[in-house]
């Protein structure tokens, strides 16, 4: 043996000594072989056991990017098994590769950092990914930020990945680019948001449209431009506008940094149509306008470009207010509006349609002054009173206490009347600002009881009565100038021969003293007991005092007393 090859030896000798590798142990692992005879094809590799294992020469030049191979070379291999039948080791140079790619990935994925790797394919449910010659899975998930329709872009170009398991066993390696790019987009999402201000002017690529709105792309980070941010006119759909991957000019409206939120605005940076606009429009006058969109509360005019008005449903029409706008106007069509508000701070034109027409209820006011007598249908009865149609469209209303002269008696003649009956009405009030018609009825005919109240002044005075009806609450009359009286059961005579209700009959004429007038009931009450008393306090003022009369100052007090209380009653 020479020395050169004396020495190789001993080198080699300790190199397995430093490993700790027995004959024992070696199987199954990598070990550093040296290369100590070439023939033909094959390199003689000694790995420190009783024989040397043969490698193929183009197989080590391939795997190790070299063009020669010489004696002397080390080489990690891996000894897949101790001996064959010949005694001779079986080496593996590929295996020995692997086994060093798998421990680099390993390193990779114990520390988070990523590692190159190349998308060779496609696979069941993802991608195939080369990493230094070992084979890795990619999830299509996996891929990018968003869903990659055409991967071709991405194929046999490096490309950077974060590993997310490994399982040797199964020969299993899954790994993310999706990762990786979440990471980047976090560092610099987080360097621009160090930079965004309020107000800021700056250049997006719109990433997605909804019906509210549009996210734009402003560097790494989204941000939201609102559909009414979006242009001063209306805007029916934001996809109207832009579509996805146009690149647009925004600005930053609101930025909130502990949760990340943008508000974005595309009008802000242009001059607003509002300035001036009360000077373009005046409360009163009449305009010209578009219907561009009709809603359940009312409809918007366009009166310029980027100027809109709004009509309210109530401001419609003068007489269809229980119908749905669109009832009333289409979108397209040319309106004329009067302006009833102008407000520029709040961007808000107040429009009326109605109002460029006839108020009905003025002209009604106008053809039927107060006092016109006509006809009308009962359309509706009440708690409170009726409502007659006067007109094709409109109605007024009767109150009940316009029904009739005894309204609230059991002679009321409202009682009879139905809906649909044809009736006759006079007109009381017409108030066009209230939309509202007063109507009456027992108007059409004279007060039966006219100038009753008067007898609020006569309290005390004496009359002549005649009996009209007699029952238990008491006594109705009728006085010599037809108006109803009544006598309560209490104010019949003090007497025990005078007058009482079980004596009274039906054509009896009686005396009585006025104690007032009813004025909802409009009747005159009346008192015997306190006329009695009255002319017994007359007669003992005339003769003086006397036993009997002294009997019956209580009574008189008595009277007095109830005199005052009935007054204030009437009151």
């Amino acid at each position: 043996m020479s020395s050169n090859q004396s020495t190789e030896k001993l080198s080699f000798a300790s190199l397995l000594d430093e490993s700790n590798f027995g004959e024992d142990a070696i199987e199954g692992r990598v070990v550093t072989g040296i290369v100590v005879a070439l023939r033909n094809d094959y390199a003689i590799v000694d790995v420190g056991l009783k024989a040397e294992g043969l490698l193929n020469v183009n197989d080590i030049k391939a795997l190790k990017g070299v063009d020669t191979l010489s004696i002397g070379d080390t080489l990690e291999v891996f000894v897949e098994r101790f001996e064959d039948r010949n005694g001779e080791p079986i080496l593996s140079i590929e295996k020995a590769r692997r086994e060093a790619v798998w421990k680099k990935i390993e390193v990779h994925m114990e520390s988070g950092s990523v590692v190159e790797g190349f998308i060779i394919g496609r696979t069941n449910g993802g991608f195939s990914v080369d990493i230094s010659g070992t084979t890795a899975f990619l999830p299509g998930s996996q891929v990018d930020l968003r869903i990659v329709k055409d991967i071709t872009p991405l194929l046999n170009v490096p490309q950077p990945f974060k590993v997310l398991k490994m399982d040797k066993t199964r020969n299993n390696i899954v790994v993310s680019r999706r990762a990786v790019l979440e990471t980047a987009r976090n560092e610099a999402r987080s360097e621009i948001i160090s930079k965004l201000e309020e107000g800021m002017i700056i250049q997006g690529i719109v990433k997605n449209t909804t019906d509210y709105g549009v996210f734009v792309d402003i560097g790494g980070i989204d941000g939201l431009l609102h559909v009414t941010d979006m242009s001063w006119k209306r805007v029916a759909s934001p996809a109207e506008m832009v579509k996805v991957g146009d690149s647009v000019q925004v600005q930053i409206l609101k930025f909130n940094k502990d949760t990340g939120r943008i508000s974005l605005g595309m009008k802000q940076l242009v001059k607003t149509p509002w300035e001036g606009v009360e000077q373009r429009y005046i409360i009163g006058d009449r305009y010209n306008g578009r219907i561009s969109n009709v809603t359940d509360y009312g409809a918007f005019v366009e009166l310029e470009d980027c100027i809109e008005g709004m009509i309210y449903i109530t401001e419609l029409s003068w007489l269809r207010k229980n119908v749905h706008p669109s009832k009333l106007v289409s979108i397209g069509d040319e309106v004329e509006v009067v302006v009833l508000d102008v407000n520029p701070a709040k961007r808000k034109i107040s429009l009326g349609l109605k109002q460029c027409q006839e108020n009905p209820w003025r002209q009604f006011a106008e053809t039927h002054p107060i006092g016109t007598k006509l006809e009308g249908v009962v359309k509706n009865i009440t708690e409170f009173g009726i409502f007659v149609g006067v007109t094709e469209l409109l109605d007024g209303m009767v109150h009940i206490s316009d029904v009739s002269w005894n309204s609230g008696n059991k002679d009321d003649k409202s009682k009879d009347l139905q809906k649909g009956q044809q009736i006759e009405v006079i007109v009381l009030d017409v108030n066009p600002e209230k939309e509202r018609i007063s109507l009456g009825i027992k108007q059409l005919e004279n007060d039966p009881r006219a100038g009753i109240e008067l007898l609020n002044d006569q309290k005390g005075e004496t009359v002549l009565a005649t009996v009209k009806e007699v029952h238990m609450a008491g006594v109705d009359v009728t006085l010599e100038n037809g108006l109803p009286g009544f006598i309560k059961k209490e104010n019949f005579s003090s007497d025990r021969m005078g007058q009482k209700s079980d004596v009274l009959s039906v054509g009896d004429k009686i005396e009585a003293m006025i104690l007032g007038v009813d004025k909802i009931a409009r009747v005159v009450n009346l008192s015997i007991r306190g006329l009695e008393i009255k002319r017994e306090k007359e007669d003992l003022e005339k003769f003086g005092s006397s036993q009997e009369s002294g009997a019956r100052l209580g009574d008189i007090l008595g009277l007095a007393m109830k005199e005052k209380e009935d007054s204030q009653n009437q009151e």
